[in-house]
């Protein structure tokens, strides 16, 4: 889990909680067409996570630029990661343009607690 930042076209903020999966540089979340974060990422292309546990030091936060795919082999090769690596997608599994995923490509990354 990790916490996902966006903000609409006007600055207001928003963050959820969201499974995540990193792959080859990117990072890949998964919404819902209702969500306050998908609006936010039709108007604002961009977002941050903050990978952490609340009870100890050590976090990631990284922010970019984001694409939303929707459908085709790229989204069937999304699905494929998210529902080999998290057991609740394959217990709720989805279809192609039920759920769009959220590809970010970092261009900020920084980190505290993991030493050198």
């Amino acid at each position: 889990m990790c916490r996902f930042a966006t903000s609409s076209r006007t600055g207001e903020p928003h963050v959820v909680p969201v499974s995540y999966v990193w792959q080859e540089g990117l990072v890949y979340v998964v919404t819902d067409y209702k969500t306050r974060k998908l609006r936010n990422l039709r108007e604002n292309p961009h977002a941050a996570i903050l990978v952490d546990r609340p009870s100890t030091r050590p976090g990631i936060l990284i922010s970019g630029p984001v694409q939303l795919i929707e459908k085709g082999e790229e989204y069937r090769n999304i699905y494929n990661m998210f529902h080999k690596r998290l057991s609740w997608v394959r217990g709720d599994p989805w279809k192609e343009g039920e759920a769009p995923f959220v590809k970010m490509t970092p261009s900020f990354k920084a980190s505290w607690g993991l030493g050198r």
